[in-house]
């Protein structure tokens, strides 16, 4: 190849990447759109129209870029996940050595998790009443979820004073959106004080 080529070959490969990362953009100012109005107007009521009007771009566009307002709904969910470092967090607390301390973390997790963006998890509630397929795509969220709860339980299982099977459904049942929204939401918790309350009640009701 030629120096000449070469040069070809670098001015070439600068519109691609110039592209994707425009395009990556639009995607995720699409996203950041829709969870805008999924949170203020509801997840049912909110159209495509609108979420192009509030993204600034037009409805074939976002059409194109996602195909589905439930698609939308996914990357909101994983974008909400990667800044509060869900899947890191919780192989870091099972690299803790002592039972006491992976409960702790149980409690830190999901308090990260919530604490990060609330209003996710609210969206992610209304939007269950949605078509069949988005359904499916929200019970494969949960149940990976409770994949990563349940995990945390069964690594300290030796440590339990009850059956590991209910000891994982007390933790679930802790974890209910409503109790984080009663207690923080609603009573003004901090999220530390929520964090120190559920460290609390699960060294209590598991460890004993």
């Amino acid at each position: 190849m030629t120096s000449i080529d070469l040069v070809d070959a670098q001015v070439k490969k600068v519109p691609s990447s110039y592209r994707q990362e425009q395009a990556q953009e639009t995607k995720l100012r699409i996203a950041r759109a829709a969870q805008t109005l999924f949170a203020r107007d509801g997840y049912a009521v909110t159209s495509m129209d609108a979420i192009a009007r509030e993204a600034g771009v037009g409805t074939r566009t976002v059409y194109a870029v996602y195909g589905a307002k439930r698609e939308i709904l996914n990357v909101i969910c994983e974008r909400w996940l990667e800044r509060a470092r869900a899947r890191e967090l919780a192989k870091e607390i099972l690299q803790e050595p002592e039972a006491a301390a992976r409960i702790d973390g149980a409690a830190r997790w999901l308090t990260t998790l919530y604490s990060t963006d609330f209003d996710v998890v609210r969206i992610l509630d209304a939007a269950m009443d949605e078509d069949a397929e988005t359904q499916s795509l929200l019970r494969s969220k949960l149940r990976a979820r409770n994949r990563v709860m349940d995990g945390l339980i069964a690594s300290v299982e030796s440590a339990l004073v009850l059956p590991l099977a209910e000891a994982q459904a007390i933790y679930r049942a802790l974890a209910a959106s409503g109790v984080y929204n009663e207690l923080v939401v609603n009573e003004g918790w901090m999220p530390q004080r929520f964090q120190q309350w559920l460290q609390r009640t699960l060294a209590t009701q598991l460890l004993g």
